[in-house]
């Protein structure tokens, strides 16, 4: 076990940066919105990222924008129904995948996101499973072009969710690296603590990244940890300790980012702890 990494999210706003760059993170992973992918957006992207290096923070990831008009960025929506999305979706990887590839940064992308509309584009499927393989397709496609600079997160979503170790031993087939939120498996596991164990473990060896987020278990809540019944000392044990992590935690005021220093202070109270009973016992 090594001792948890301080990983922040803000979007490109420099009053965002600068709040979050104070606590000297580890780890910087942007935000984005559809407005990042206009000329002058991606411009100021790019501008940001080099900033962020300028200061020393290695680890940077860009998080694909999770909307897109009135819809998410559900890669399952098929073309002939979604022809808009469906190009930006492809647009903005690409252009994503090129930034990370000139920057030497990581560019994460959901193999799904939840509720109702992702519930509706896989109903024009003819199966869940059709459904499921039309992502796969189309994330082989992102991995082939984004190689060691993408990665795919988990959602609470039929198409591509963790937990389920049938559907992991599939994603597991298309060597993706991976993106585990912990929050998505937990909720997805309906709050079984020992199934999210499972599945961090199963996965381990391909996770690149992690997002560290509490929750209840029912809705996507996106708490700070400790406010949620996520039990964090097992969780710490089963991390990849090559990969990355950030805490993708609601803030109160998206320009402090207050809840997600909290967060890893109380992991790392946690660490320390078992680090000390490691010592004991040794």
């Amino acid at each position: 076990m090594v001792m948890p990494m301080l990983g922040l999210k803000g979007s490109s706003d420099q009053q965002q940066i600068d709040d979050r760059l104070q606590y000297h993170p580890d780890v910087y992973e942007f935000y984005t919105s559809a407005a990042d992918f206009t000329p002058e957006g991606y411009q100021r992207l790019d501008e940001a990222v080099q900033y962020v290096q300028s200061k020393g923070i290695q680890r940077i990831v860009i998080h694909h924008p999770m909307v897109y008009h009135e819809w998410h960025s559900e890669v399952v929506a098929p073309e002939k129904n979604f022809p808009e999305l469906y190009r930006f979706i492809e647009t903005s990887t690409e252009q994503l995948i090129a930034l990370a590839k000139k920057r030497n940064i990581q560019v994460l992308v959901h193999g799904g996101y939840a509720g109702k509309e992702v519930q509706e584009m896989v109903s024009l499927y003819p199966s869940v499973e059709k459904a499921r393989q039309a992502v796969y397709k189309r994330l082989d496609r992102f991995a082939k072009a984004g190689g060691q600079h993408i990665m795919f997160e988990n959602s609470i979503a039929p198409v591509f969710a963790y937990g389920h170790p049938e559907q992991e031993d599939e994603i597991l087939s298309h060597n993706y690296r991976l993106a585990f939120d912990t929050s998505h498996c937990f909720i997805e596991m309906h709050g079984d603590n020992q199934a999210l164990q499972a599945s961090l473990k199963h996965l381990r060896d391909h996770v690149v990244h992690y997002h560290l987020v509490d929750s209840m278990g029912q809705t996507h809540d996106s708490l700070q940890l400790g406010k949620g019944k996520i039990d964090w000392a097992p969780v710490l044990k089963l991390l990849n300790p090559n990969a990355s992590s950030i805490y993708e935690i609601n803030l109160h005021d998206q320009w402090n980012c207050r809840e997600q220093v909290e967060s890893h202070r109380y992991l790392t109270n946690i660490a320390k702890k078992l680090m000390q009973g490691e010592q004991r016992e040794s």
